[in-house]
């Protein structure tokens, strides 16, 4: 998304409940505002009753500012009890990564960043250890470091939200941030952090997971990216990688494709809702490809 001028492109998302014409009314309401459509995509859950549709728009002429586009809409939105965003794909999206002491998905978030790779900027690393500050640094992020102790947990989420703030965070990306939210935070940012974690949950909990599965002999390990809830690693999924394993394996080797299944799938879900294609519907997610 680098380089995209202002009022020239944007992402269209709608859910609402499903009845014809929707896609026409739509479509009518762009038409009118010089906007061709350059990606559309819809889906009507059958077991909901739910319509959604992601459109991807092209201003032809003069730039369109965000407000006007809005506005074009509000009439259809009424007519059809629609839920909708309007996202000009000039604003970057800015994310705040967290991390511990297990470096693979920040290492790999931020390679792709850099490399142009995932559409988003990383405005920030919080780290409750020192560990990533070089790395971070190297790539001209800034690196805060905030402890967290059981009595000073509260303190740290106050300086996390301050840096959230600061740097107009948009979404918050756990990359193996091994310090459990308070259900508080969670709140106050709904589908806005996102979380990844191996997917042999909910066996193998705490430390050495991959020890404890070559000990159970497992045949599939994966992992699971999903938006963070109250409810501890059981958030709304956006993605999930696995891969077949044998007994050949030692523990160590386990792990390593673990982390790669980790970073894969993280980076995955990070561009998907970074480019608007998830929609959050309550425990579960849509997601356009």
């Amino acid at each position: 998304m680098t380089g995209r001028a202002a009022g020239r492109e944007f992402v269209l998302t709608v859910s609402c409940p499903d009845r014809r014409g929707v896609v026409h009314a739509v479509s009518g309401a762009m038409l009118e505002q010089q906007l061709t459509i350059a990606d559309s995509q819809q889906f009507g859950d059958s077991t909901s009753g739910e319509f959604h549709l992601r459109m991807h728009l092209v201003k032809e002429g003069d730039p369109l500012d965000l407000a006007a586009l809005e506005s074009q809409l509000e009439p259809v939105v009424r007519e059809f009890g629609m839920q909708w965003r309007a996202h000009d794909l000039a604003d970057r999206h800015r994310v705040l990564v967290m991390v511990s002491k297990q470096g693979h998905c920040l290492n790999d978030l931020l390679f792709r960043t850099r490399s142009g790779l995932l559409p988003i900027d990383v405005a920030a690393v919080v780290s409750n250890h020192e560990d990533f500050r070089a790395l971070s640094e190297w790539h001209g992020i800034p690196f805060h470091h905030v402890p967290v102790t059981k009595d000073t947990r509260a303190q740290g989420e106050a300086r996390l939200r301050e840096v959230i703030a600061e740097h107009e965070v948009d979404t918050v990306v756990l990359a193996r941030y091994m310090q459990i939210l308070s259900e508080e935070l969670c709140a106050d940012y709904p589908g806005r952090i996102i979380n990844i974690h191996h997917s042999l949950l909910p066996s193998f909990k705490g430390a050495r997971p991959y020890a404890q599965a070559h000990d159970r002999g497992v045949k599939v390990i994966g992992a699971t990216a999903h938006y963070v809830t109250s409810d501890l690693d059981e958030g709304p999924i956006i993605e999930q990688d696995f891969r077949r394993v044998d007994h050949r394996m030692s523990p160590g080797e386990l792990a390593r494709v673990g982390q790669e299944l980790e970073a894969m799938a993280l980076s995955r879900a990070v561009r998907w809702h970074a480019e608007h294609r998830v929609v959050l519907r309550g425990r579960r997610t849509i997601v356009f490809d």
